[in-house]
């Protein structure tokens, strides 16, 4: 399993990525799912991925060295694209296109056909842009009324984002936000795991203003998974109980006494 999260705000877009995978309890090793298409003044990519990892990479190669186009016959990579709307299109041309090589086969080996991407950037000429792309090679793409996407095992870490981000935010609090929901992630699922891969793009720059790995004990993700407990406990300490329970300690008290 994994949790990948990506969020838009007017500041900036930023991609988050585990690296575990997971075939059963004897078999878990460490595979990058946050890839980075970067080229100076002409774009910034960054594509992240859950489910089949032989599909993904899959995938992921077809998208460097070209995805076939089924009319001409062209291979289209990646980085030609002029668009982030046709950006996706090729990510979805591209699981389309494994799937009719592999997928038959997989289902026949009872093995599921399931990936799905989150790609976001910023190609010259366009807006800052974040989509999510599903199997079966469709996609959505992020709002502003709900600035985040997720993909993996994405319900532990969605609460966080939905009770914080916002599209004003400014991108550091973005940032750490997803690594909250990232370590509710990992606190409730052990298919999620370090190290994370970061990426933060700003607007217009055409580059990435942070790639960045945190690996196991990493002093400042340590600090947050530490504060963010302290915070949920003193909060729930802070809230006054609920009204509608008498006090059994009272009670057994009395009973004791009786």
């Amino acid at each position: 399993m994994t949790y990948c999260c990506g969020v838009l705000v007017r500041d900036g877009l930023v991609l988050i990525a585990d690296t575990r995978t997971n075939a059963g309890l004897d078999n878990i090793s460490t595979f990058r799912k946050l890839h980075i298409f970067e080229e100076g003044g002409r774009h910034i990519l960054g594509l992240a991925s859950a489910g089949n990892l032989s599909v993904s990479q899959s995938v992921v190669s077809l998208l460097h060295e070209g995805v076939e186009d089924p009319e001409t016959g062209e291979l289209h990579q990646l980085r030609e694209s002029r668009s982030m709307f046709q950006a996706a299109q090729l990510v979805g041309n591209a699981i389309r296109q494994v799937h009719r090589v592999n997928g038959v086969v997989m289902e026949m080996a009872h093995v599921n056909f399931d990936v799905s991407f989150l790609l976001g950037g910023q190609i010259a000429g366009g807006p800052l842009r974040l989509f999510m792309i599903y199997s079966a090679g469709n996609f959505i793409e992020c709002t502003q009324d709900t600035p985040f996407l997720q993909i993996g095992e994405h319900k532990y870490g969605k609460p966080v984002l939905d009770r914080a981000i916002t599209y004003e935010m400014e991108i550091s609090d973005a940032l750490k936000t997803s690594l909250i929901s990232m370590d509710s992630t990992m606190r409730s699922n052990l298919g999620v795991g370090l190290p994370i891969d970061v990426l933060v793009a700003c607007p217009d720059k055409l580059q990435a203003e942070l790639k960045y790995r945190i690996e196991p004990g990493e002093p400042y993700f340590h600090d947050l998974r530490e504060r963010w407990s302290a915070a949920l406990r003193s909060a729930h300490a802070s809230i006054p109980r609920p009204p509608y329970l008498r006090d059994v300690r009272g009670y057994a008290k009395a009973a004791e006494e009786i």
